[in-house]
């Protein structure tokens, strides 16, 4: 997500994405892909689209795309093209993947990287930069621990992480986007079902037609 200032007062407000300035967006961030237009979704359901697929919407001082492209282990090498779009802005990028506990998320401020985090249990740690943010102090100050219920008969093994990263995925995207995906939702939390999102059908050069 791109934004001119706070992104979930931002989402609070949006009505249907602007077609011209979400096709825009898509052209910016693969400038070299064959772009069509499909069928949309919303923010809750659209945020792990099929291969091949993105979605997005555009409003003035916001700017929000999925797709599973941008789900890379090492936030900080986020393709300087869309690094660069945050230019004056603040840039976003969040992802989970619960089949194998992985979380990733990234916070730039004018083009520059203050956090980046990226852990799952198979890999530990892959990337951490930049200062603690507050929402994951308690984690890593051993106040979250991991509740993981091992597989009957299986051997109940320490989990290898502190905390649960999934866990700590959901505070981050309600802290940095006001919704969450699992668990329980605040009065505050924005209903992420309403927040309208346009499908594109995005194929690289190198991909088959």
């Amino acid at each position: 997500m791109y934004a001119d200032g706070d992104i979930p007062g931002l989402l609070r407000h949006t009505g249907a994405p602007d077609p011209d300035r979400t096709s825009a967006l898509l052209r910016r961030s693969f400038p070299d892909a064959a772009i069509e237009r499909c069928q949309g979704s919303n923010l809750y359901s659209g945020v792990y689209p099929p291969p091949g697929r993105a979605y997005a919407g555009s409003w003035p001082g916001l700017d929000v795309l999925a797709d599973r492209r941008l789900m890379i282990d090492t936030p900080s090498h986020l393709p300087e093209h869309l690094v660069s779009a945050g230019a004056g802005r603040r840039l976003v990028l969040h992802a989970m993947h619960s089949v194998v506990d992985w979380l990733a998320f990234a916070v730039w401020e004018d083009g520059h990287l203050l956090r980046s985090l990226s852990l799952s249990p198979d890999s530990g740690v892959i990337e951490n930069i930049g200062t603690l943010l507050p929402f994951e102090q308690p984690y890593w100050a051993g106040d979250r621990p991991a509740d993981v219920i091992p597989w009957p008969g299986a051997e109940e093994d320490p989990y290898p992480l502190p905390f649960h990263p999934l866990e700590l995925g959901e505070d981050a995207l309600r802290s940095l986007c006001g919704f969450i995906q699992e668990g329980y939702p605040e009065p505050d939390d924005i209903d992420a079902e309403a927040v309208s999102l346009l499908g594109f059908v995005i194929r690289e050069p190198h991909e088959p037609a």
